[in-house]
């Protein structure tokens, strides 16, 4: 049963820890409870785990990995099957992946392979926007099917933003070096949309947006400005904004925080790394994203969504994997989970590495793999994650489950279990419709430590 505190909804039933019921036992309170829900109290109690993660870092390969040439490899399948790559051992005793992978192999100890994530949407961006937002892509295009844009699902990093809000001088919901995709704020408003950087890293000339007052304003013009606008707001002028004229505002502060704030600067300010740090994630799209994203993880920044697209290999699927796509996201990944390891933020750092779908076990024509998104692996690292385990297997052609077969729901609930969001809790869009954060699914219980 929940109540209304302020703007903050309260779970009473999950604020009852083993030690305040054996407190309430010892005053009688709870002498007048029936036995079963006294079981029943203390299983949801049991159930309650302090969250682990701060932060979480998405990747999101855009177009669909091919899991049976990186992560679930088949060397007995028929060759039409397997391709062309051979598996090799890891660290981790009995565990093999992909000879494309060999950086990866070094770190396995660190990361659960998760085989058993299966969905039923082959197309990108609806499989984008189910992923993203836990609901089913009916909406994805919502206002060509009559749906009012304020109706519509917030994403994963939406969610994280509004639940846990900042922690340092950062955003708390940050996009490299592109959007993730479908999904955004939807109806929890523009206030808890992502800081889109909208640049590449590894460009040498790379700057972030909007992070310096123009050349043509002083220091004290802009100081000046900033006055201005605080002495037409103790004038009243701030009672008066409402609707688009609030959230330009807040994007307005928000801004304006950013600009003035040498420790967000400093997060951003990717050339003040050190040569062989760079060198060591990669001079990569995805190799800079991913040392950019450790920088926001020690500014405070909760959710760092990198994009990494290209991964659709309809045609000529084995050349690509492993001459322009597998190598850079092999170092990129292998450099950030050791990097956070190395500085003691891997516990509570959040990694989850995957598309919106595999790849075709069966290899077309073209020698490539069409999309496929009855079966495919995920990668999770750090932030309450269990370390060097495989969960779930895939029949002998890498097509489907044969273990308990998890979907997005599953994936997101135990996200957001790790991130101590509640991921029952209940918003109403404006027309007054409830939807819960995440809607149905179970927290996958194997990948937890």
């Amino acid at each position: 049963m929940s109540r209304k505190a302020g703007s903050k909804f309260v779970d009473e039933d999950r604020l009852l820890t083993r030690r305040r019921m054996l407190r309430f036992g010892g005053t009688g309170f709870l002498s007048g409870l029936s036995l079963p829900l006294m079981l029943q109290l203390q299983a949801q109690a049991a159930t309650i785990r302090p969250a682990r993660a701060k932060a979480c870092i998405f990747f999101m390969l855009e177009g669909g990995p091919s899991h049976i040439d990186m992560w679930d490899l088949k060397p007995d399948a028929p060759a039409e099957i397997r391709g062309p790559f051979r598996p090799v051992s890891t660290v981790v005793p009995g565990t093999q992946i992909s000879e494309l992978l060999p950086l990866s192999a070094k770190i396995v100890d660190k990361l659960t392979i998760l085989r058993s994530h299966s969905h039923a949407d082959n197309a990108h961006q609806t499989g984008r926007h189910w992923l993203l937002t836990g609901y089913p892509p009916a909406f994805a295009d919502g206002q060509a099917k009559g749906v009012p844009f304020n109706e519509l699902y917030p994403s994963i990093g939406s969610i994280i933003s509004r639940e846990l809000g900042p922690r340092g001088a950062v955003p708390p919901y940050v996009e490299i070096p592109n959007a993730l995709g479908p999904g955004g704020p939807g109806f929890y408003g523009a206030q808890y949309g992502p800081f889109t950087i909208d640049n590449d890293p590894v460009q040498a000339d790379f700057r972030v947006r909007d992070l310096d007052v123009p050349d043509a304003i002083s220091h004290e013009r802009f100081a000046r400005r900033q006055k201005m606008l605080a002495d037409a707001e103790r004038l009243g002028a701030g009672a008066l904004a409402t609707g688009r004229a609030e959230t330009l505002r807040a994007y307005y502060e928000k801004a304006v925080d950013l600009v003035t704030s040498p420790e967000a600067r400093r997060a951003f300010d990717l050339q003040s790394e050190v040569h062989e740090v760079r060198e060591r994630y990669g001079f990569s799209s995805i190799g800079q994203c991913a040392l950019m994203a450790r920088r926001l993880v020690e500014a405070g920044c909760r959710f760092i969504g990198i994009e990494h697209g290209s991964w659709d290999t309809h045609f000529d699927n084995f050349t690509s994997h492993e001459k322009t796509l597998v190598p850079p996201t092999d170092r990129a990944l292998a450099a950030l989970v050791s990097d956070l390891d190395e500085r003691g933020l891997l516990d509570e750092t959040l990694i989850v590495m995957m598309g919106e779908m595999g790849r075709t076990p069966r290899i077309n024509k073209d020698a490539g793999r069409d999309h496929w998104s009855q079966c495919q692996t995920v990668i999770l690292a750090g932030g309450g994650i269990r370390r060097g385990v495989v969960v779930g297997a895939s029949d002998e052609t890498a097509s489907y489950p044969v273990t308990q077969p998890y979907g997005i729901q599953d994936l997101l609930r135990t996200i957001f279990h790790l991130l101590g969001v509640d991921a029952d809790k209940v918003y109403h869009t404006p027309t007054g419709r409830p939807v819960p954060i995440v809607n149905g699914g179970h927290r996958i219980e194997e990948v937890l430590a």
